[in-house]
């Protein structure tokens, strides 16, 4: 349960039709080994102990008596296991037959909740046999346990805040208001649902975007259970279609005929947060509803989840693809919205030879395009000082004229020269004043440039850079629209690299792949032996690391245990855990320090879910303590 994570488990066990003996026992195997490998929370099937497809078996008393001992077995077996077990049964009840599902815990029954919606058309006959549940739940009397019965019912763990899980049976997902629903509104971050849904074809597909669609509007986890092999064959065929999710991403999903157990670790934790972010998110509707407390013991949930180093950037190369397109469309009607309100004919840009201005050139040019300007009017500036090598001046130099824009080279060695010898700077001091002065005269340069010609200075900093105060203030931290603010460094990279594959000009590919092969440096120190002497990733930390960092800290809300816990997963192998606390103290520490940075900064679009802009998604005190995560950071690295 350590950091809020639960290991939940979709068991479908091979049954046989009306023999709760038999099934019992494979309910009690699935329960172990699915117990053994740490799942906490164990769905089973619809009516799995009798098997689905009884018919008309359902109204035998001798059935529904083997059905209550087998359950008083099962309860039983459970003694000890702390963990939330639900099984699907049929039960009778003041002279009806119910649908439902037992929820047992370390040798209890905790509780019974009925069907709500109860099929009668297709190939679906329950209303034969079944009666719907009521919502509000009475207490009855099952093998001795006086338990509440209703399908208002939500059962909250007692060692992990925010978890309560609510139930509903199969068909209650297809209604148009779920059971689901209104569990999710009383408190539920955990819906789970034990399903009889037989297959045909393109179902398979519907059922998991029905799944996937749900734990997203609800904001919750969603563990599907369905029956497979053993029940009847004689008229439909059940596949077995377990699926596990969690706040609109599928974890785990079982596609093949058969049986099979599928596992995944739902972060309780990111869940609250999420709520808690939503303003929309109401406050818990209780009225009518019976919790029920279980036990759960203290112990760190083996994770079989993986974190992708990369969140920023999908791992398919479709997707990707269609990602990059996108925010390229992004943040070239940004700008050209920018342009057509102000009537401007100009963009300015600051061009290196680096990925950032590579990708505010790339954009630039779009806009221009679209509207139907002539990219001359895009202005590449190169001022090369003491820094500049060879090799990143010739790139944005073949890159300019490969986009058929225009290229004006303004030389600021002498003008820094001038200023340091203003405010007595010596030039072989190569401290902070040094590298700063020359991002100001740059930027100073840029925007009498657009002075000059009525145009806009088009930032190029991108998203890392502002998290960490990588730029200089009222430097390359200024400018008139930040086209790159909304992008972190990983993701720059790739929409270049797409940009490189798809633009059909030979030249323009090259010039670009060579770019991406530079390292990253704001050259501001003079080069060794005509090569770059201050790599970026050498000085702050790579920014692989710090965009993760940034994606679960602001997105996900995680604290720094828990980041550096699943940091050390997704890195395993590349950084060892003592590389990775360094820079993640770094991150904190530059994150927190240089949120005055961030106060100022220019408009720029918003691309992603995580955004530092002081108007849109952070709204941080330039002054903001960090003691809380400090004190937690230093008890990592006890």
């Amino acid at each position: 349960m350590e950091h809020g994570f639960i290991k939940t488990a979709a068991v479908t066990p091979k049954i046989k039709v009306a023999d709760p003996a038999y099934n019992s026992a494979a309910i009690c195997q699935g329960i172990r080994e699915a117990y053994d490998k740490g799942a906490r929370i164990l769905v089973f099937p619809e009516l799995c102990l009798t098997g689905y497809t009884c018919g008309d078996l359902f109204l035998q008393g001798r059935l529904l008596e083997e059905t209550r001992i087998r359950l008083q077995e099962i309860t039983a077996f459970t003694a000890g296991m702390s963990a939330l077990v639900f099984i699907g049964l049929p039960l009778e009840q003041d002279g009806k037959l119910y649908n439902g599902a037992a929820a047992i815990s370390d040798g209890r029954l905790l509780a019974f909740i009925p069907k709500r919606y109860i099929p009668a058309y297709g190939e679906f006959y329950e209303a034969r046999h079944f009666t719907p549940g009521s919502r509000r739940a009475v207490s009855v009397s099952v093998n001795g346990f006086t338990i509440p019965f209703g399908t208002d019912i939500l059962l909250e763990a007692d060692h992990l805040p925010g978890l309560r899980v609510g139930c509903e049976i199969c068909e209650d997902l297809w209604a148009a208001q779920t059971p689901g629903t209104d569990h999710a509104l009383a408190g539920a971050t955990v819906l789970v649902n034990l399903s009889a849904s037989n297959e045909t074809i393109g179902k398979d597909a519907y059922r998991e975007m029905l799944v996937k669609s749900v734990s997203a509007r609800l904001v919750a986890g969603y563990v599907y259970c369905s029956a497979g092999e053993g029940e009847s064959t004689q008229d439909v065929v059940f596949g077995g279609h377990n699926i596990i999710a969690e706040n609109g991403v599928i974890l785990e999903r079982k596609k093949e005929f058969g049986c099979e157990t599928i596992f995944g670790d739902l972060d309780i934790n990111r869940l609250c947060f999420e709520r808690r972010r939503m303003n929309t998110w109401p406050p818990a509707q209780t009225e009518g509803y019976t919790t029920v407390p279980f036990h759960l013991k203290r112990e760190e949930t083996r994770l079989t989840r993986k974190y992708g180093s990369m969140p920023f950037v999908p791992d398919e190369e479709t997707e990707r693809a269609r990602r990059c397109e996108e925010i390229l469309s992004i943040q070239s009607y940004g700008l050209k919205k920018r342009f057509a309100h102000t009537g401007c004919k100009t963009a300015v840009i600051g061009v290196s030879g680096g990925l950032d201005s590579t990708l505010a050139l790339l954009v630039a040019a779009r806009t221009f395009d679209l509207l139907s300007l002539d990219r001359q009017g895009i202005l590449a500036v190169t001022m090369p000082c003491f820094g500049t090598t060879d090799r990143t001046y010739d790139n944005a130099c073949r890159l300019t004229r490969s986009l058929g824009l225009t290229l004006e080279e303004v030389d600021i060695k002498e003008a820094v020269g001038i200023h340091f010898r203003d405010i007595g700077q010596a030039q072989d001091c190569h401290d902070v004043t040094y590298e700063n002065a020359q991002a100001r005269e740059r930027t100073q340069v840029l925007m009498d440039i657009a002075n000059r010609e009525n145009g806009l200075v088009i930032g190029t900093g991108d998203m890392s850079e502002l998290a960490l105060g990588w730029a200089t203030y009222n430097g390359d931290h200024m400018s008139m629209y930040g086209v790159n603010s909304g992008v972190p460094k990983t993701l720059v990279r790739h929409l270049v690299r797409y940009y490189a594959d798809t633009c059909g000009d030979r030249e323009l590919s090259s010039v670009l792949t060579d770019i991406l092969d530079t390292p990253v440096s704001p050259e501001l120190l003079p080069p060794v032996e005509g090569n770059i002497s201050q790599k970026t990733e050498d000085l702050v930390g790579p920014y692989e690391l710090h965009d993760f960092f940034l994606y679960y800290m602001l997105r996900a809300g995680f604290p720094p245990a828990k980041l550096y816990r699943i940091a050390r997963q997704a890195f395993a192998g590349r950084y060892p855990d003592s590389v990775i606390l360094q820079w993640m103290q770094t991150f904190y520490r530059r994150f927190f320090s240089q949120q005055f940075k961030r106060s100022c900064l220019p408009d720029g679009p918003k691309v992603g879910s995580v955004a530092v802009s002081p108007r849109g998604d952070l709204r941080m005190p330039s002054d903001a303590c960090m003691a809380a995560w400090q004190a937690e950071l230093e008890s990592l690295s006890q």
